[in-house]
């Protein structure tokens, strides 16, 4: 049996989504300010992990549909909205992303706040703008509409980011530091991997066992990040590194120390794939990712 090339199918998937993406942007409105800056932010190298695994988990239950795409496209806008703020003199005052001057670098602060919020709006437009006759297929684009809208929002990402802001200079308890990454990291990524269950109607167990999935990785993927504050090459990763603790925030590292952190990070790769042993080989780029969360360097 061939071994499974990961790398060929993020860079398939990437060439497909970021096309997308750029049908996307050019079709928006006429060149302005605005839109150069979506653009700058959107179109950077990313890794483009949540859409991704959005169109890797409606791959795995079904077949790849446009809808999987155009929520791949509005998955990916979103992160990018939260990257431009997250970037922003108010949060975390970066400099550097995708290696590249950050949005309110290169242009000003008012722009990077007006094109996070046009991707963000852009994203629901992308997501709830195909009519289609089959009722049934309009039900699962409004479902997954749901449960991105609830990743993205108050009871998501954004409380997950107030939590960071709030927690900075103070030390978190290990179960008070999950919470919050679950939150701030780790909701969009289990909404991507379930939109994309739910669109090619994927059954109550399918869901539920990718959410557990996801859940884990979610996890797994910023325990990396906070390792790789601390270890990683800023010049392979596009952004500075040791931030972390100039701010004062509280991470694994800093809670249970690096090898702990790592052996963490393995245990919750190893019980996301343990949740696959339920899907045939249509699960392997899902495996794969798995894997790539916790030996990536950027």
């Amino acid at each position: 049996m061939n071994k499974f090339d990961l790398n060929s199918y993020l860079s398939s998937k990437r060439k497909q989504i970021d096309n997308a993406l750029g049908v996307i942007i050019e079709n928006y409105s006429k060149d302005s300010k605005i839109k150069t800056a979506m653009e700058y932010s959107l179109m950077s190298s990313g890794k483009r992990l949540r859409p991704i695994l959005c169109i890797a988990a409606a791959e795995t239950v079904g077949s790849h549909l446009d809808d999987t795409m155009r929520a791949a496209c509005a998955i990916e806008m979103i992160h990018t909205y939260s990257l431009i703020h997250d970037d922003l003199p108010a949060m975390d005052n970066d400099n550097l992303r995708r290696g590249q001057p950050t949005c309110h670098i290169q242009f000003d602060e008012a722009t990077a706040i007006l094109a996070g919020d046009a991707l963000l709006t852009l994203a629901f437009e992308i997501l709830s703008s195909v009519e289609s006759a089959d009722k049934d297929h309009a039900f699962n684009r409004l479902r997954a509409i749901h449960t991105i809208a609830m990743a993205a929002g108050c009871k998501g990402m954004i409380e997950g980011q107030m939590q960071d802001i709030a927690a900075e200079g103070n030390v978190l308890g290990l179960e008070d530091l999950k919470k919050m990454h679950r939150l701030k990291t780790g909701a969009l990524i289990e909404a991507s991997v379930i939109a994309g269950t739910i669109l090619v109607n994927g059954n109550r167990d399918q869901i539920k066992k990718l959410k557990n999935y996801a859940r884990n990785i979610g996890l797994a993927f910023q325990i990396t990040d906070d390792i790789l504050n601390v270890e990683g090459d800023p010049d392979i990763m596009g952004k500075d590194v040791g931030t972390d603790q100039a701010r004062g925030k509280s991470t694994y590292p800093s809670i249970l120390g690096m090898e702990k952190s790592k052996i963490f990070v393995k245990k919750l790769v190893n019980d996301a794939l343990k949740v696959l042993d339920y899907f045939d080989n249509k699960a392997d780029p899902l495996r794969a990712i798995a894997h790539y969360i916790v030996d990536r360097n950027k």
